[in-house]
């Protein structure tokens, strides 16, 4: 193996797959961080600056009408005007922080989570099954999973810092192991 290369290996289940990362792969890896950041900094930002974001038409109306395996469910969310109000808010200010965390690289595996999850129900939303199964926000949602996994905000971003920060002479994740799952 060059200099240049990085092995890779996973078990689950009994199965193991390998492979070998080009070290150009960190660049891409923080291109599809920034992406996902700027693609969802701005769709929140859109949506709060507008002001007409509302998310009751949508839950009652566009899952029944494209046949969604779990419309009764988005139908039940609209129906309730608590829960209405929740999402009218945590769907753009949800999307802003994502982005945010994303574009600096910041609680980079907490946010991509929360991103890949509300790519999850808008996939399940917004089921359009005509070309097959996978679509834009089935693609986008393994996306947010690849940052996750990748670690991607340890490259060039904030969480690299977050990580090293050092209690009582000790690396903040090797401390606490647990915030792993949060950075990087």
């Amino acid at each position: 193996m060059s200099s240049q290369e990085v092995q890779l290996r996973s078990t689950i289940a009994g199965f193991t797959a390998e492979g070998r990362l080009h070290t150009l792969s960190v660049w891409f890896i923080f291109a599809l961080r920034l992406m996902m950041g700027l693609a969802f900094f701005q769709s929140g930002l859109d949506k709060v600056l507008s002001g007409e974001f509302s998310a009751a038409g949508y839950l009652q109306n566009a899952p029944p009408a494209n046949g969604s395996p779990v419309a009764d469910l988005f139908v039940a969310m609209g129906s309730n005007a608590w829960f209405v109000d929740f999402v009218d808010i945590a769907v753009p200010w949800g999307e802003i922080l994502i982005g945010l965390g994303l574009l600096v690289g910041a609680l980079t595996r907490f946010a991509a989570f929360w991103g890949a999850f509300m790519m999850l129900l808008f996939y399940l939303g917004n089921w359009d099954i005509a070309h097959g199964y996978i679509n834009g926000d089935f693609a986008y949602m393994l996306v947010f999973l690849s940052v996750a996994a990748f670690g991607a905000g340890r490259i060039l971003g904030v969480d690299a810092y977050i990580e090293a920060y050092e209690i009582q002479g000790e690396p903040l994740v090797e401390r606490y192991p647990w915030t792993r799952y949060f950075l990087g």
